[in-house]
């Protein structure tokens, strides 16, 4: 798998190659779900834990879940409660959960609603959903955007060592086709078909953080 190699060092360099902003991204969209202290609370897409850890420093009870077992042994090491599996299929009872999380998911699914709706399958009524994933700058900010992931990443993944080299070629052509396919409007309109509702979307750093926010009646 394309992460399983970068697990070890994956939050080092990925903080060092969004330039830190990856880690506010992660942390506002924490901070601005609406869950009380105590949920239970899903983190698909979990990678080595950064968000899960975010979840459980404000007492939410956190189930990490993600495809990779590499990335998921970093998580498990640092104590997270670690499963197995892919968004499309949660190994979960209906409304297991009061809230989800997830970061970069959505543009790794062939079918990003039938995702969407497994998601909404496992939260209760009520329930928050939130989102951190890249976005593209828009303006005069996209030809330096498109500079910096076809040119600055890729050799940057040579320094940080192995597998990186990979994973920086493939984030820029993955991130700007995502998002010549979703404009604002078609992912709310990809959450509202999910049967999510008061869906909220932001933009950061220049376009290039993408967050989003959500409830299931």
């Amino acid at each position: 798998m394309l992460f399983a190699p970068i697990a070890p060092n994956y939050e080092r360099w990925s903080a060092l190659l969004s330039m830190g902003q990856d880690p506010r991204w992660r942390a506002e969209m924490v901070a601005q779900l609406d869950a009380a202290p105590g949920a239970r609370v899903l983190d698909v897409a979990a990678g080595t834990g950064l968000i899960s850890r975010l979840l459980e420093a404000r007492s939410f009870e956190v189930v990490s879940l993600d495809v990779s077992a590499e990335m998921l042994m970093v998580a498990r090491h640092r104590g997270a409660t670690a499963v197995l599996g892919t968004a499309e299929h949660l190994p979960f009872l209906e409304e297991a959960f009061d809230a989800v999380t997830f970061g970069y998911l959505l543009r790794y699914l062939p079918e990003p609603l039938d995702a969407m709706r497994e998601l909404a399958r496992v939260v209760r009524p009520g329930g928050a959903v939130g989102m951190v994933e890249f976005g593209q700058p828009r303006g005069p900010w996209r030809p330096l955007w498109w500079l910096f992931t076809r040119l600055v990443l890729p050799t940057a993944g040579l320094v940080a060592g192995r597998g990186w080299w990979r994973v920086g070629r493939f984030l820029g052509p993955s991130i700007d086709s995502f998002a010549d396919r979703y404009s604002d409007r078609a992912l709310i309109a990809l959450w509202e078909s999910a049967g999510f509702v008061e869906v909220r979307l932001v933009r950061r750093s220049l376009g290039g953080g993408l967050l989003m926010w959500a409830r299931r009646p």
